[in-house]
């Protein structure tokens, strides 16, 4: 084992693992804190669990065949099931771009105190793929070394919403290794099958697939390729215990502080916090039902307004991060799959206003509850997006004549 080769096989990784940070992945994580406590954290656990056997595989694909996923679905499966996978994962990668979208607006709304309306908020994000596109220019070990930072910036601040609220320990511990979910209904069932959705990202296996061809592997040479491989899922496996980490972070602190509180409990605090955000939260029995705007302003009234800036930062960290993920799956997919040689630009321009145009018009016309209540739709559509991407990965790697000597045994 070398530290030096696997600080020269990292970045990957971490880029991948952005997906399991995005604005999709937080919406699902409070949610399933505050109307399900502790309970579904196994689920979480067992998703990341299993995550990260998919990514493994994904990555080795790519180091074996010096061929991503979409390469490989080309060369062997015939036309229709081809353009059928095609347009699955789009699908997919629309719906994430979307959730990027939706949490970089609230974002810059929670900032501005308001001042930039969800709609404005929506536009803004037009811009920043372009920015990261430039980016992008400087070489992609600067591009993974900025996204290090943005995951930095996540895990600060949400850590910063642990330590202030300080969930209970062994609650924590229980919902993590015992796989029970007590007096659990509808709402907690479709937060179990979101949290599989947000977590586990289809077209995030094209991705992994096609960035760990960025290091040089010389695949004649078996040792090398083996290598490869190790340092590749050590990697992966670092980067995804810091997404967990932080998702666990988001979960245990709307379990601790929001678990079964009513509207008016809330409603009472804002008001005596002379909170202007009071009006959201009427003054009744029912139980509170919060999203990514709402939990910041909810952490504001309990807590201070630094942690509502502070939530606003992490999600904005969690947006900006996940844009480019994006912007890369789509494109290895649409070479991958149609051979189209498009520029990013032209690309990102496509995918973009195709995710923008849906979210604009629902910011314009509805309110902030109809904006997020899009993510946990978008979410489940994940779940149903996965076995597109599952069936090729765990065909593929257990093909011989596709692997080679490195085909998965199982």
């Amino acid at each position: 084992f070398s530290f030096r080769k696997l600080w020269a096989f990292t970045g990957p990784g971490f880029l991948m693992s952005i997906a399991y940070l995005d604005p999709g992945n937080i919406e699902s994580d409070l949610q399933s804190g505050a109307v399900a406590g502790f309970k579904l954290l196994w689920v979480l656990m067992l998703a990341t669990i299993i995550g990260l056997l998919l990514q493994r595989l994904a990555a080795r694909l790519g180091v074996v065949t010096g061929l991503h996923l979409a390469e490989v679905c080309n060369r062997q499966y015939q036309k229709v099931p081809r353009i059928m996978l095609w347009l699955m994962v789009e699908l997919a990668i629309i719906g994430s771009d979307m959730q990027e979208v939706i949490g970089s607006a609230i974002a810059i709304n929670l900032l501005s105190v308001g001042k930039i309306p969800l709609w404005g908020g929506v536009l803004i994000t037009i811009a920043d793929t372009f920015v990261f596109l430039f980016l992008d220019k400087y070489g992609l070990r600067k591009l993974e070394a900025f996204f290090g930072f943005l995951i930095t910036i996540m895990a600060l601040t949400f850590g910063y919403e642990y330590i202030t609220v300080k969930p209970d320990q062994e609650k924590l511990l229980q919902g993590l290794f015992i796989p029970y979910c007590q007096n659990c209904g509808t709402p907690q069932l479709e937060q179990a099958v979101g949290i599989v959705g947000a977590v586990i990202m289809p077209h995030n296996m094209y991705l992994h697939s096609a960035l760990v061809k960025s290091r040089q592997v010389n695949r004649a040479n078996k040792r090398e390729v083996r290598e490869a491989n190790k340092y590749f899922f050590i990697e992966s496996c670092i980067a995804l215990f810091v997404s967990f980490i932080i998702n666990i972070f988001v979960v245990t602190v709307f379990a601790e502080a929001f678990f079964e509180k009513t509207n008016a409990d809330v409603s009472t605090v804002c008001v005596n916090a002379s909170s202007p955000h009071s009006s959201l939260f009427p003054n009744n029995n029912k139980t509170l039902e919060v999203d990514i705007y709402k939990g910041g302003v909810v952490l504001g009234c309990y807590f201070g307004p630094a942690a509502l800036y502070i939530w606003a930062i992490g999600i904005l960290a969690a947006g900006q991060s996940s844009t480019m993920t994006g912007t890369y799956s789509g494109q290895f997919v649409m070479e991958g799959f149609l051979n189209l040689r498009w520029s990013r630009f032209a690309r990102v321009l496509l995918t973009r206003s195709i995710a923008i145009t849906p979210t604009l018009l629902v910011a314009i016309f509805q309110d902030v509850e109809h904006l997020t209540g899009m993510n946990d739709f978008l979410n489940v559509l994940m779940s149903l997006q996965l076995p597109f991407a599952l069936i090729p990965v765990l065909t593929f790697t257990s093909l011989p004549s596709v692997m080679n000597d490195f085909a998965n045994g199982l």
